[in-house]
């Protein structure tokens, strides 16, 4: 049967390849032969995929570089001296951990004080590896919102997006019985009170966007069957999807709904007295929380209200929040923080008395604290390190603390504690090195793009480099949803690949939201070739400063940066010699039928709509493979349970490349989901190929003295 199949499969690409050679180049939905990749556990699918994954693992595990490569990554993941990232909570700091003994992970929680020193006591609230073994599932836990001591503990089958949500007491430390259970699916939800619940989630029939996403939110009784919940509001097919929205200082003063139109579109409406109310805001706004009693508000777009008061996109603005209460649609906003051009606010977070924000400014990461007071909010700087990312990890609702996290390419993270009120700083841990950073130095350098757009990207080189065009070089890339890339210590990276003597680049394309809205927009939609063109850009400068060479550059990118690296090659081939492809959009013709691809119009454009199908057919990466041209033999990596970006694109890729005779690798795991791992242990696996790949075709000689 398995023999038939893949039988089967190969038959149909050496079809494809005779349509190809006829002159049928650039295959339409219409006659594409690869459609019966696109069952996600198709039969047939699934034994091309395991094919495909024999064929990859006996190569790349053959290699003499695979097997410390695995051992290193393994090592460095599952060190238990590694910063366990804490959250702020009523009893103190919890953690979700994983290690070689909790593969899954546990939900734990220590106390500050404890967590200060060397060997911290932590008491485990929920063993994920145990419930798992007891109910027979491969769970991955996806977090959980909590009410005081009663939570809704999300639960994913190997990884998908779509959860299960179950009621949990952190006190007892057990699922209540009888309490709260929502079956599977791509589903939020939000606590109004200890005995009601506002729920997004699939309620059976015409209830889902087309893109897979809960468009109708109901409100849900304790012991109340699901049938029985009460409507109270529904979007429309066509959005992104839609979430409850529950905030204040007893989380039930406001109750709403954000109906997300599209990817970066949101309306709110509130649930008053009187019936629902649509909020005066621009559809680029998000309501972030509450801060020293004002509401705030991020705009991603300009904003000119009742024609005299204005305000920039990438602001931050807030209300008086008993104003706002009393009349959402009079209530007059004032600023808390406008960028300037080469600024974006990259974090935000509130405590009990300020607001925190996170500031890049020409991509270098500034914290400050917000009070507001007498009008006016006033600002103080958190005096933590230069030249590296400054993130918010953690505050607290209760008082007035937080934790930053500090990192760049070469510097291990460390985790910083500070308190607003006394403004008390505190290192409180530093992550070991997992690589001799010494012999590499960081460099931040400008290409200039096709249209004379200086992009900025980050150089991670040896220090002895001697500009030849001699140093194997991975070039990465994202440039998407506003999404900035940021300088952050990678220990996988540095020990497989620095520590070689090798370089690795991260570009800052345009598409991202390394300068805000703006630099979004300037790579989003009509414009989104401009990312493709930033990219090679940089691969171009690279090239002319000799930093490395046509013979020596690779590329890796993930998702929409998957989409960015196969844009990269099919564009300019001869650019690369080596291109790593994760979990990637790829066919673009039918990104919307596949996956959740139909909630991501606002980045791309619809194919279904003729002038727009036209710029998005010009750059789609499964299109643009055609004869006669050579490409880098790429690593394609994708999961069977991404139910985000779904495995078709990946799979259909590699097989139009076979049917060109083109060389490539591809490996599909079964588990993950989107991060296509769903442990520790296939994290270090993916890893290992992937950096043995590079490491094969960008440096095919082992150095001297390697092992």
């Amino acid at each position: 049967m398995k023999k038939s199949l893949v039988r089967a499969a190969l038959l149909s690409m050496m079809c494809f390849t005779v349509a190809l050679l006829h002159g049928q180049s650039g295959a339409t939905p219409l006659d594409d032969p690869f459609l019966w990749l696109e069952e996600v556990e198709g039969p047939r699918a699934l034994a091309w995929a395991q094919a495909e994954n024999e064929k990859t693992l006996g190569l790349l595990q053959s290699d003499p570089r695979y097997d410390r490569f695995y051992r290193d990554a393994l090592t460095i993941l599952q060190a238990k001296d590694r910063i366990p990232s804490v959250w702020l909570e009523r009893q103190g700091l919890e953690n979700f951990w994983q290690d070689e003994t909790h593969v899954r992970g546990i939900w734990r929680r220590t106390t500050l004080e404890s967590y200060r020193g060397q060997d911290s006591r932590w008491e485990t609230i929920l063993d994920i590896d145990a419930l798992a073994l007891a109910e027979n599932k491969n769970w991955v836990y996806k977090g959980r919102s909590c009410l005081g001591r009663r939570c809704l503990v999300k639960l994913s089958d190997g990884g998908k997006d779509a959860v299960s949500v179950r009621e949990f007491d952190s006190e007892a430390k057990g699922f209540v019985a009888g309490g709260f259970q929502l079956p599977e699916g791509k589903q939020s939800v939000s606590w109004i009170d200890r005995d009601t619940i506002l729920a997004a989630r699939d309620w059976g029939e015409g209830t889902t966007t087309e893109a897979g996403y809960p468009f109708v939110l109901k409100e849900l009784k304790r012991a109340q069957p699901l049938d029985q919940a009460r409507e109270v509001f529904r979007g429309q097919r066509t959005d992104f999807g839609i979430a409850p929205l529950v905030f204040g200082e007893r989380r039930s003063h406001v109750t709403g709904v954000a109906r997300r139109i599209n990817g970066f579109e949101t309306q709110y409406v509130l649930f008053g007295p009187g019936g629902p109310i649509e909020l005066d805001l621009p559809k680029k706004a998000s309501i972030v929380g509450i801060a020293s009693g004002r509401l705030l508000v991020k705009l991603d777009e300009d904003w000119i209200r009742s024609g005299d008061t204005s305000f920039k996109a990438g602001s931050m603005i807030s209300y008086d929040l008993a104003e706002w209460r009393q009349d959402p649609l009079r209530a007059k906003p004032s600023v808390v923080f406008q960028p300037n051009c080469r600024q974006a606010l990259s974090g935000f977070g509130s405590t009990r008395n300020f607001l925190v924000l996170t500031i890049l400014d020409n991509l270098q990461s500034k914290a400050f604290v917000y009070r507001y007071d007498q009008g006016a909010w006033h600002a103080t700087p958190v005096p933590l390190a230069k030249n590296a990312t400054v993130s918010l990890s953690a505050t607290s609702a209760q008082n007035d603390e937080m934790t930053f996290t500090v990192s760049n390419y070469l510097t291990p993270t460390s985790l910083w504690y500070f308190d607003a009120e006394s403004k008390r700083l505190e290192l409180l841990k530093t992550a070991p090195a997992t690589f001799d950073a010494s012999k590499h130095v960081v460099e931040q350098l400008e290409a200039t793009s096709r249209d004379g757009t200086r992009i900025p990207y980050f150089l991670v080189r040896p220090r002895s480099a001697r500009f030849d065009g001699s140093t194997p070089t991975l070039l990465y890339g994202y440039g998407g949803f506003q999404i900035p890339r940021l300088p952050s210590y990678g220990g996988a990276l540095g020990r497989l690949w620095l520590e070689q003597g090798h370089a690795y680049v991260v570009a800052n394309l345009r598409g991202g939201g390394e300068f805000g809205p703006p630099w979004h927009r300037a790579g989003q939609g009509a414009t989104k070739q401009k990312t493709w063109d930033d990219f090679i850009a940089v691969a171009d400068d690279l090239i002319r400063r000799n930093v490395t060479s046509l013979r020596r550059l690779g590329v890796i990118g993930g998702s929409q940066g998957g989409l960015l690296v196969g844009a990269a090659i099919t564009q300019r081939p001869e650019l690369f010699n080596a291109a790593i492809i994760e979990a990637p959009l790829f066919d673009m013709l039918r990104f919307t039928y596949l996956g959740a691809g139909a909630s991501w119009t606002a980045e791309y454009g619809d194919p279904a709509i003729p002038e727009q199908r036209e710029w998005i057919e010009a750059y789609s990466p499964y299109q643009m493979l055609v004869p006669g041209k050579t490409y880098p033999e790429p690593f394609i990596f994708t999961s069977t349970k991404d139910d985000r970006v779904h495995p078709a694109h990946g799979r259909k890729a590699a097989a139009k490349l076979a049917a060109l005779g083109q060389s490539y690798f591809y490996f599909e795991n079964i588990d993950g989901g989107h991060s296509t791992a769903a442990n520790l242990i296939e994290r270090a696996r993916r890893l290992a190929l992937e950096y043995t790949y590079a490491s094969r075709r960008l440096c095919p000689e082992p150095p001297e003295g390697a092992p």
